[in-house]
C-alpha cells in the first residue's frame, strides 16, 4: 500500500509542527520538565506544612473569627 498525497501532506505538516521553528521538542520538554519539578515541589510543601491548616484561600468570616 503506497501512500497517498493527502497522508504525505498530513505528515509532512506534523514534521514541520514537531520539528520547525527554534527546537520546539526541547522545549516542550524543558516545559514538562519545569511542571514535573514543579508537581514534586507541591508535594513537599505539603508535608512540611503538617499544622492541619487549609491550604484554601480564607472567607471574610474567617479572616475575622481569626482577628479575635
Amino acid at each position: 500500500m503506497q501512500p497517498g498525497i493527502w497522508q504525505i501532506l498530513i505528515i509532512a505538516v506534523l514534521a514541520l509542527l514537531l520539528f520547525g521553528g527554534r527546537g520546539k521538542i526541547s522545549g516542550l520538554m524543558g516545559d514538562a520538565a519545569k511542571g514535573i519539578r514543579a508537581f514534586r515541589e507541591g508535594l513537599k510543601g505539603e508535608d512540611d506544612k503538617s499544622t492541619g491548616e487549609s491550604v484554601l484561600p480564607r472567607t471574610e468570616a474567617e479572616k475575622e473569627d481569626l482577628k479575635r
